[in-house]
């Protein structure tokens, strides 16, 4: 005789009972490690890095710069005074080589008097060159430093005049040699007076 089981597939029942059994327990499980304070918790160290912000201190002062824009007619004179500058280096060339070449017996004495006139006219045509047309008269100091100029020029030209009175003399070089030592220094005042005043120009 058989026995009537009422339920046919008794796991209909077993399985809903062990997945409500797994799922209380992981419930159980993760609860307590939750609540559990007795777990090191080992916390994993970053460095951070410090980035130092570079503070750059502006400069607030302020430079003045003053421009000076001189005239036209000033800076016309100063190119003048420049072109004069070469034009008496020349001379001085042209006079101590003429001396030289006669002291070193390397021209006739004929050529050495040509040299020596030649000399005397470049010297003569300077003064023009350097007297007109002068400074613009408004600038006093152009006009005082001009006058100066002037002044030197005209020794320079009568030391030439003596350089060759000096050849034509029946000593031994002593008038010449005064002649040339005196044309120097005249020659190195002019040039230095031109560099005086193109220099207080382009500094003020």
């Amino acid at each position: 005789m058989e026995t009537f089981n009422p339920d046919p597939k008794p796991g209909r029942i077993v399985l809903p009972l062990v997945l409500i059994g797994m799922i209380a327990t992981t419930y159980t499980f993760i609860n307590r490690v939750a609540t559990n304070n007795n777990l090191d918790i080992v916390a994993e160290e970053t460095p951070v890095e410090t980035v130092a912000e570079e503070t750059s201190t502006e400069d607030t002062s302020t430079t003045t710069t003053t421009t000076t824009t001189l005239p036209d007619n000033y800076v016309a004179y100063l190119e003048e005074l420049t072109a004069e500058k070469i034009q008496a280096t020349e001379l001085g060339k042209d006079v101590l080589e003429a001396n030289d070449n006669w002291d070193n017996q390397t021209v006739t004495y004929q050529e050495a008097k040509d040299e020596f006139k030649v000399n005397i006219s470049t010297a003569e045509q300077f003064i023009t060159t350097v007297s007109e047309p002068g400074p613009p008269n408004e600038f006093a100091n152009l006009v005082t430093s001009h006058e100066e100029l002037k002044t030197l020029v005209n020794l320079i030209y009568e030391d030439t005049v003596e350089l060759l009175a000096g050849l034509e003399s029946s000593d031994t070089g002593e008038q010449r040699a005064a002649a040339l030592d005196s044309f120097n220094k005249n020659l190195d005042q002019f040039i230095k007076k031109i560099e005086e005043v193109v220099a207080s120009a382009t500094s003020s």
